[in-house]
């Protein structure tokens, strides 16, 4: 058999894969043969299944996965889609639903969208076409156009949505309470004693910067502040455009007493800004972030943010999908989990008592 093996990877030369086929013939048995040893069948015998093994080994054969699960209508695997993987947010996520994942036996396939629509639709058309059982995804900022969401539905297998997610999908959603949270922030400012509060909001086509602008605009009027359209700002919350924002917001006539930003990475930016400006933060601009990346409790001066309880997210957006994959058919509709988030006062936006 070494000598007939020795012959075949001779023969194989550039071939770039060996196929069941090939183990068949250096072995001289039938391909179904091959396939039965290779998944440990009990019709076959222990000295094939390990002949048939050394051979693959020496091969370097790779099962198909994707004609595997042509085959059995399953792959076992699990797609997701997030807009990057650079945040601490979506890798909590992700490895917390890659953990209840793992013990059912799925794996994930991670792709990223990097705020592209374009990349997004892509990324879609990979994740089926390598038969994935499901998609768990967050939106990316670009997205307006729910077709290729639409075009998951009705390949019939289930769509969760978290974090980013529209209504109109009519499919599970798991995130926290964006509304709520823009009170919460907003009432922690008003008392440190904040009259002006600025918002640096996401773009309100987007569901839950959308939720957050409407929240920060109501928390105002609770509190009777006036709402002026120059204190609040789209932006697309990189720590470029944080930077930009602010310089912004600095050169108003009236300059705002506290900002609250819609993300981390653009509170970042502002506060760069605020720093090389030489103006005290808190006491002359107080400032809070969302998201609690892990930088927030390192730089100077510490910065107030959110948690969006990535952990939960990521267990319940897996829990759901779990659910849906004992259904022999996937009937979904608007179904949200919605959780608490808490604010976490840091140095940023704890003015000094007079």
């Amino acid at each position: 058999m070494l000598k007939r093996l020795s012959k075949y990877k001779t023969k194989l030369g550039n071939k770039k894969k060996a196929t069941i086929k090939d183990i068949a013939n250096v072995l001289n048995i039938s391909p179904a043969a091959v396939s039965k040893a290779l998944h440990d069948d009990s019709r076959i015998s222990e000295k094939t299944k390990k002949a048939v093994k050394q051979v693959a080994k020496n091969l370097n054969y790779q099962p198909n996965h994707l004609a595997s699960a042509l085959r059995k209508g399953k792959s076992n695997l699990v797609g997701v889609i997030v807009p990057r993987t650079n945040s601490n947010f979506f890798s909590s996520v992700i490895q917390n639903m890659e953990e209840v994942l793992n013990r059912k036996g799925y794996n994930i396939i991670i792709t990223q969208s990097n705020e592209s629509y374009k990349k997004e639709c892509a990324n879609i058309d990979t994740l089926l076409f390598t038969q994935v059982d499901g998609i768990i995804a967050s939106m990316a900022n670009e997205t307006v156009d729910l077709s290729y969401y639409e075009k998951i539905k009705s390949k019939g297998i289930p769509l969760i949505l978290f974090d980013r997610g529209e209504n109109d999908l009519n499919v599970d959603y798991i995130g926290i309470n964006d509304y709520e949270s823009s009170h919460m922030i907003v009432e922690h400012l008003v008392n440190q004693g904040c009259k002006r509060i600025a918002h640096i909001g996401g773009y309100k086509h987007t569901r839950i910067y959308n939720n957050r602008i409407r929240g920060y605009i109501d928390a105002l009027g609770k509190h009777h502040l006036p709402l002026e359209n120059e204190l609040l700002i789209e932006s697309n919350l990189t720590t470029e455009d944080g930077r930009i924002k602010m310089q912004q917001l600095l050169k108003l006539k009236k300059r705002p007493d506290a900002v609250y930003v819609a993300g981390d990475y653009a509170a970042l930016g502002a506060l760069q800004v605020l720093n090389e400006q030489h103006i005290d933060v808190p006491n002359d601009i107080a400032l809070v972030g969302f998201g609690d990346e892990p930088f927030t409790g390192m730089v100077t001066p510490t910065l107030s943010s959110v948690n969006q309880q990535s952990s939960e997210i990521g267990r319940l957006a897996a829990l759901t999908f779990l659910e849906h994959s004992k259904k022999d058919v996937v009937t979904q509709s608007l179904n949200k989990q919605i959780l608490d988030a808490e604010l976490i006062v840091r140095e940023s936006s704890k003015k000094s008592k007079n």
